[in-house]
């Protein structure tokens, strides 16, 4: 039995469409791995392979090919991912049962994916040394200018405009090319590098949002915080001298479970930055541990939904239910609401419906340079009329009509 370890975590950076292509993907490279193996996708994350041995070694040595064989990453949207395995294994002689096996198999991997956690350190040298040399080229990458902004707009729907977008940084690598943030924000965070490359984010988004209102966009844009520095005092102090040095109109994104870390410190800082003019949205919601007794005190004017319950909005019972008490929830507490992750006009529609403020996803526009989000504004593409939300549904139940 062949678990993606890391599932929960891609299905949050790709969104549920994509991540249920991950076990179709895994089950296909594991067939080009063991030709003479029976391969079988058996659920969203777990891949059941089956095939003769001659002894327990040289099952070891298969996994052992097969741990290699996924060092290489996967693109999915132009995206590098890298997908980790768990392993269960039973073997016996020819005449036992298979269910035997698989039931072995099962217990196996139930006792692996506590092992996995346990025996992490094992590796810890090789990690840890790949961690300091990405950490050096990110140091030289953050002085060398090699970082990069995309932005990626959000529209609003009854006004049919877009008023903000959210910067999302890149790294040119001059070796791997572009580099997605997935890859590198970890170690920024764990090498105390994040404060700087936040910093060098707020002064590039600075200039850039300078750019776009002398081409006729007045944007605010809105940038990623990482949690930790949310009690960092020198860096709060930092980024509020930058924002009153200028005419900025800025926003941060804080994900709800990094104010669980250090409570009073974040909020305070937070209150801090709202009293700049910083717009606060609450990032990702629903995909962490929401408290609401921390939202009441969060001097926040934006929720974002996380783009998990978005993707599969027209094709789950729950997911709708979810979405709209979320909605009418932020409004109660008087803030706009921004669903992520929006991919067809069918979920466009509902969400309209649903009484949401904002959307942003591919449907409206992939993450894109400054100059083509210029060029994407002065077309303005976003007031192409798409199908209407009354016509799409027509009064039925939408779930049942999309299905």
């Amino acid at each position: 039995m062949v678990e993606l370890a890391n599932f929960g975590a891609l299905r949050r950076r790709l969104g549920c469409i994509r991540a249920d292509l991950l076990a179709g993907l895994a089950a296909e490279r594991l067939g080009r791995l063991l030709p003479t193996a029976s391969v079988a996708k058996v659920g969203p994350s777990l891949v059941m392979c089956q095939f003769r041995v001659s002894d327990v070694e040289d099952c070891d040595r298969r996994i052992a090919a097969i741990e290699a064989g996924f060092v290489r990453h996967f693109i999915i949207d132009e995206m590098s991912v890298r997908i980790e395995l768990t392993f269960g294994a039973a073997s016996g002689p020819t005449c036992v049962d298979d269910v035997a096996l698989v039931e072995q198999a099962e217990a196996a991997l139930a006792e692996a994916r506590t092992a996995y956690r346990a025996v992490r350190h094992d590796v810890a040298p090789r990690a840890q040394g790949d961690i300091v040399r990405i950490a050096r080229e990110l140091d030289h990458a953050i002085d060398a200018d090699e970082l990069m902004l995309m932005y990626q707009p959000k529209v609003h729907v009854r006004r049919q405009e877009i008023t903000s977008a959210e910067a999302l940084i890149r790294w040119r690598h001059p070796e791997r090319g572009l580099v997605m943030p997935g890859d590198f924000v970890p170690v920024a965070e764990q090498c105390q590098l994040i404060d700087r490359m936040t910093l060098w984010t707020i002064r590039r988004v600075i200039d850039d949002q300078a750019t776009l209102a002398a081409r006729g966009h007045a944007l605010r844009l809105f940038i990623n915080i990482s949690g930790q520095l949310l009690g960092d005092a020198a860096f709060v102090e930092e980024a509020c001298r930058l924002v009153g040095a200028s005419d900025a109109k800025l926003g941060f994104e804080i994900t709800e479970t990094s104010v669980i870390r250090d409570p009073e410190s974040a909020i305070a800082n937070l209150q801090r930055f709202a009293d700049f003019g910083i717009t606060i949205a609450i990032d990702d919601y629903g995909a962490g541990l929401s408290s609401l007794a921390y939202l009441k005190q969060l001097p926040a004017r934006e929720l974002k939904i996380d783009k998990l319950f978005v993707t599969q909005l027209t094709s789950s019972n729950r997911d709708p239910l979810i979405v709209r008490s979320t909605i009418d929830l932020a409004h109660a507490l008087e803030m706009e609401v921004v669903a992520e992750g929006v991919e067809t006009h069918a979920a466009l529609a509902l969400l309209t419906v649903m009484g949401c403020d904002m959307v942003q996803g591919y449907l409206i526009s992939r993450p894109v340079p400054l100059d083509a989000l210029v060029t994407y504004l002065n077309e303005g593409a976003h007031r192409r009329p798409g199908p209407d939300p009354l016509t799409m549904f027509g009064g039925l139940n939408p779930v049942r009509r999309e299905a």
